[in-house]
């Protein structure tokens, strides 16, 4: 067998690994250089320089002095013309709302329509707390799409509910249009929300500034204590009972040191005119409001209105959850009294083990002949009252077969507003 002689291409092989080759860095950026400069570039001289020093083996100085010379003006034209054709840091590039797939995303997601156009939705998403001019943030849209959340939800509840106490209706209306409710809505539409607030955020992320938790005697923002009021001598011994030693010293102890903590992160006091930074669930409870205000004003009434039904009035409520009577037996007998009805009257309907340990007993309230409630209870006493409860919410409860609010008339010209029912008010105690 013959032996076979690795020394020619085994050179090539070791000059790649020991020193820089300008080929390499002409093939990494060849989209780069413009078509003349390639062509005529020294790059071309120190690649056949190179060729032929790896086939003789051997390298003089000067060959060694030409290629690093080729190799420094070739990375010199390889950085001019990167800096021309090269994007620029994503940082430091702003995207228009026109641009942004994330916000055109969030958009198709929530089937908008295409009269609201991208920047006005991008406006809904940055909270005045990110920018305080009112031309850029969402504060005036978000006071219209709050009064129109509130209009819609309290003609919703009032047509369906017309007998509701005042206390069930403002929880039902809360429920509906609260602020709780509308941080779950935001995030069943999957916004997401921008870690801080600048030029180089993507319009579809919701911009605002978060509050920062922090110690109360130091930004003032904790829990206020109820001031005592009396002679001078009695207050200072009430505060000294209310606060011991040990708790002032140690609470002027960790006041010092989150103070110390928030002068060395570099925090600043925020000047007047400053809008204060917000919480998440304050951030987006605007976002929500800001689109429904931006809805109404490019698409109109009935738009809105469907949107409205379709987000908002589809989330399911017990409204008979709301309701909690202290005293049922005697609102029910004053609800009987107003009304002209016959005197409520408890009648024992069934019953079950009543030696037993666990007796069932099933009472009835009547009124005349007409039964108002039903209740069952492990004693007559709780039976009567559950009873007495079924028959308040049975009257509070009463809802139209047909149920028509204000709204859908409006903008119809063939259409009359038919009055619904006013009731007289809920019981008062």
């Amino acid at each position: 067998m013959k032996s076979l002689r690795l020394i020619r291409w085994s050179g090539f092989v070791l000059s790649q690994r020991t020193r820089p080759c300008s080929i390499q860095l002409q093939c990494q950026y060849r989209r780069l250089l413009p078509q003349k400069s390639r062509a005529h570039s020294t790059a071309a001289a120190a690649q056949h320089q190179y060729d032929d020093t790896a086939s003789t083996g051997t390298r003089t100085d000067s060959q060694e002095y030409d290629a690093g010379a080729s190799i420094s003006t070739s990375r010199k034209e390889i950085a001019e013309a990167s800096k021309s054709r090269l994007p620029r840091h994503p940082l430091q590039r702003k995207t228009s709302p026109t641009e942004s797939a994330r916000l055109a995303a969030l958009h198709a997601r929530l089937t908008l329509p295409p009269r609201l156009p991208l920047t006005t939705f991008a406006r809904c998403l940055i909270d005045p707390s990110a920018k305080p001019q009112p031309n850029q943030n969402n504060a005036s849209l978000s006071v219209l799409g709050n009064d129109l959340l509130g209009y819609f939800a309290s003609e919703a509840i009032i047509c369906r509910y017309p007998r509701l106490p005042q206390e069930v209706y403002v929880s039902a209306v809360t429920a509906y249009v609260g602020t709780k409710t509308l941080l779950a809505i935001s995030r069943e539409w999957g916004v997401e929300h921008a870690a801080a607030p600048g030029p180089e955020v993507d319009p579809g992320f919701l911009q605002f500034s978060r509050l920062i938790a922090g110690n109360a005697s130091v930004d003032g923002t904790g829990t206020q204590f109820k001031e005592l009021d009396g002679p001078a001598d009695q207050v200072q011994k009430l505060r000294g009972w209310q606060r011991g030693v040990t708790s002032q010293d140690l609470d002027n102890k960790s006041s010092k040191e989150t103070a110390a903590t928030h002068s060395s992160a570099g925090s600043r006091l925020r000047t007047p005119s400053e809008p204060p930074p917000k919480t998440l669930e304050e951030a987006s409870a605007g976002f929500v409001r800001a689109l429904m205000g931006a809805l109404y004003l490019h698409t109109g009434l009935r738009q809105t209105k469907a949107f409205f039904n379709a987000h908002f009035l589809s989330r399911h409520l017990d409204v008979s959850s709301l309701f909690q009577f202290e005293q049922a037996t005697r609102d029910l007998a004053r609800l009987c009294a107003r009304e002209s009805f016959d005197p409520p009257l408890a009648r024992l309907l069934s019953e079950t083990g009543r030696k037993s340990r666990h007796p069932v007993f099933v009472v009835g309230i009547f009124s005349g002949r007409e039964k108002l409630g039903e209740g069952s209870g492990g004693s007559l006493d709780e039976a009567r009252i559950r009873a007495a409860i079924a028959a308040l919410k049975g009257w509070y409860l009463y809802s139209p077969l047909k149920v028509r609010v204000p709204s859908e008339v409006v903008g119809k010209s063939g259409e009359t507003w038919e009055p619904v029912m006013i009731d007289g008010g809920e019981v008062l105690v």
